[in-house]
């Protein structure tokens, strides 16, 4: 009987169905299994055939690789690894600035020439998998991982995933730097209660079908290799152990043909944490029912399966039909072949190479936003003689990468995970060194840190003042830290921490024009600053090239053009303030308090201004099957060249069900010269005005609606007109 496994001319689901009935149903198992391959590896690979490792990097890939081509079946091991923003474990790699950063630029064509990056470091190392993108919604600012979304939009997040999945997946997973993608996590894992991580989330099937699954069926249509279920259940069924989300819904509705993961021990917890299975081996029988097809770091399922099926509570083709989905985007990819081990003569010269620096660097200018700018006191003057740069964050290399990159997570009840605190940072500009080689010898740059970014009593405000009452004007670089952001960090209060607060409020008494720069992974609630400093630039995390981009713009080199993606509460209290919100709230607003977030989603500065005029639409009446062309004027009235994100709303006046009081429905960026203009025109299928409506179906109901279009959400920003859909 002819190897047609190991023959690359058939098919990847013929050579997997062939290698698949030479499997043992042990083999089977362990093709089901990743686990942490620092942790007994060969027992893994020559007992328990595993189809996956994780948290492995530098060598070791490729050693454990070498013996698993030496297996009975030489089956090759798929390696994943956590990088969502480059290739932030791997010291040189690129980092580029944090999801939420990067979904600032509103531009796909970015975020996919980012994800191709990406891909190409990550596979020149020999890992094959990044856990990324992360399609949940930034709405509630105390969950801990808002810094790894989107934002808070589920049009905007859906166009973004897509141009990432493309980035890593490339015209065919057979090319050269190609890797698997993963959707995550599926599905509503940001709107816990509370902004509690992992918690119940209240949501029920017609708003998952509203809200939150839009966004991965774009990733499903995509073509996205791999899925990862959310930690939380929904509506009382652990995503893990939800067999209409992960089998109905994902591979019957959508015709998802690649495979499922579970998200870290999801399988244990649900015995050990979510209680629904009361042994370990209930919880793995209901894991494999449900849908999931590879389980992650649930070393115990690989013993209780095995037993699970010679006893007969698991059949062997659901063994079967789970393993499939494996092999074929292992063969897809090319493991079997030409990728089983990498390139490491290309590895020297394309990791963290100058191209892949050069676009670290674009993305964190088309990420940052321009939140005020008061008597243009920014760009920075010529006349400017002496900076006072102010702030704990000036020079704190983690807090400008971000979550996800170098350095020790700590987490209860999981071994530690040291990635590479030996990180070369020679390479990483922070805000100090981009300030300083901007600078040159024109200006001068005073240094003082003047407080800690946790330690209240860790402070030196005195030097700080004295720098800045000998200095022109005070830059003052301030935010949040690593330890306040990502996975289990959850937040009760969104106010800067340490001494900041009195560090800001010690420096505007000095009377010198003050400018703050924000280093922070999630919105923070900063009223104070908003009134009382002369201007504000939304730096996130802005990755390794930040200090450069961040000088660039204070500078005046380049003309900020990042839009927000997630609106600013001005209080946690006052949450939720995502734009699209449901009508109905009685009074409409706080006794104590505005109901308007800080700053909108949408809501952007920039060096000029634009104007919009002459709102037209190709139709006032149109029926379901039809597309509106939507146009407007966008001038540049102002005296320096400029990048505006034009973004169209759209809200279904009267229908059967609440819907929100507006939606994004299409953007556009356009470059403008000073005095230019141009007609913009975008266009909106109506089939896309649907809603869900009670018997849970996607309908477009006839009626009016109005279109919207201007530079962010608020109403005042837009133009308005009114069409009507008819049957």
């Amino acid at each position: 009987m002819s190897e047609i496994y190991k023959d690359p001319s058939y098919t990847p689901i013929d050579r997997a169905k062939d290698l698949l009935s030479r499997m043992t149903m042990e083999e089977k198992v362990g093709q089901m299994c990743q686990v942490d391959g620092r942790i007994d590896s060969d027992t893994w690979i020559f007992e328990k055939h595993i189809g996956s490792f994780l948290h492995v990097t530098g060598d070791a890939p490729i050693h454990l690789q070498e013996k698993a081509e030496k297996t009975r079946l030489g089956i090759p091991i798929l390696f994943g690894i956590d990088a969502i923003h480059g290739h932030a474990f791997y010291s040189g790699a690129t980092v580029f600035p944090s999801p939420l950063a990067m979904s600032c630029s509103w531009n796909p064509e970015l975020l996919e020439e980012v994800a191709r990056i990406t891909a190409c470091e990550v596979i020149l190392t020999g890992l094959h998998w990044t856990f990324s993108p992360v399609l949940c919604m930034g709405r509630d600012m105390r969950w801990g991982r808002i810094d790894e979304t989107f934002g808070e939009d589920p049009y905007l997040i859906g166009i973004l995933a897509r141009a990432m999945i493309k980035g890593y997946q490339g015209e065919n997973l057979s090319d050269p730097y190609s890797i698997l993608a993963c959707a995550k996590h599926f599905a509503a894992y940001g709107e816990t209660q509370g902004g509690r991580d992992s918690a119940e989330a209240d949501v029920s099937e017609r708003k998952l079908r509203s809200i939150f699954l839009p966004p991965f069926k774009e990733a499903a249509d995509a073509g996205c290799a791999t899925f990862m279920a959310g930690y939380n259940a929904i509506d009382g069924v652990p995503c893990s152990a939800n067999r209409w989300l992960l089998h109905e819904v994902l591979k019957e509705e959508w015709g998802f043909k690649g495979f499922v993961v579970s998200d870290w021990n999801n399988v244990g917890y649900l015995h050990s944490t979510q209680k629904v299975a009361s042994t370990l081996e209930e919880a793995c029988k209901i894991a494999v029912w449900a849908g999931n097809d590879m389980i992650m770091s649930t070393p115990e399922f690989y013993e209780k399966t095995v037993a699970l099926v010679q006893e007969g509570s698991i059949k062997e083709e659901q063994l079967d039909a789970a393993c499939l989905r494996i092999l074929e985007y292992k063969f897809a990819l090319g493991l079997f072949d030409h990728k089983r081990f990498p390139d490491r003569s290309k590895a020297t010269a394309l990791i963290g190479c100058d191209a892949h620096k050069k676009a670290a660097y674009e993305t964190a200018l088309q990420s940052m936003v321009l939140l005020k700018n008061d008597h243009q006191v920014l760009p920075l003057s010529k006349n400017i003689k002496k900076i006072a740069l102010i702030g704990p964050s000036c020079e704190d290399v983690q807090s400008q990468l971000g979550d996800w990159s170098f350095g020790t997570r700590e987490y209860p009840e999981r071994p530690t995970l040291d990635y590479h605190p030996e990180y070369d940072t020679s390479s990483i500009v922070t805000i100090l060194e981009g300030i300083r080689q901007r600078a040159g010898k024109d200006m001068e740059v005073v240094y003082e840190k003047g407080c800690d970014l946790l330690d209240e009593n860790k402070q030196n405000i005195a030097a700080a003042v004295k720098a800045a009452q000998e200095s022109d004007i005070v830059v003052a670089v301030i935010g949040d830290t690593n330890t306040l952001n990502g996975e289990m960090r959850d937040r009760v209060d969104l106010n800067l921490t340490g001494a900041q607060q009195q560090l800001l409020e010690a420096l505007k008494k000095t009377g010198k024009p003050l400018v703050v720069v924000l280093i922070n992974g999630k919105p923070l609630t900063l009223p104070w600053i908003k009134e009382q400093a002369d201007a504000i630039l939304e730096a996130w995390n802005p990755g390794m090239e930040g200090g450069r981009a961040v000088a660039a713009i204070l500078f005046g080199d380049h003309n900020p053009c990042g839009k927000l993606t997630i609106s600013f509460p001005r209080h946690v209290g006052q949450q939720p303030v995502y734009y699209n919100q449901l009508p109905g709230w009685h009074g409409g607003k706080y006794v104590e308090m505005s109901e308007e977030p800080l700053f909108p989603f949408g809501f952007g500065l920039s060096y000029t201004q634009y104007a919009y005029s002459n709102l037209t639409l190709s139709a006032s009446d149109l029926k379901a099957t039809d597309i509106l062309t939507v146009s407007v004027d966008v001038r540049n009235i102002g005296d320096i060249a400029g990048t505006e994100i034009l973004q169209l709303y759209v809200n279904d006046l009267y229908s059967s069900v609440t819907t929100p009081i507006k939606e994004l429905k299409g953007f556009t960026r356009v470059t403008l010269n000073p005095g230019e203009q141009q007609r913009v025109s975008i266009e909106l299928p109506i089939a896309s005005l649907t809603l869900i409506d009670r018997e849970c179906k996607a309908v477009v109901e006839p009626g009016e609606f109005e279109i919207m279009v201007g530079p962010s959400s608020r109403d005042r920003d837009l133009l308005k007109k009114v069409i009507r859909v008819i049957e």
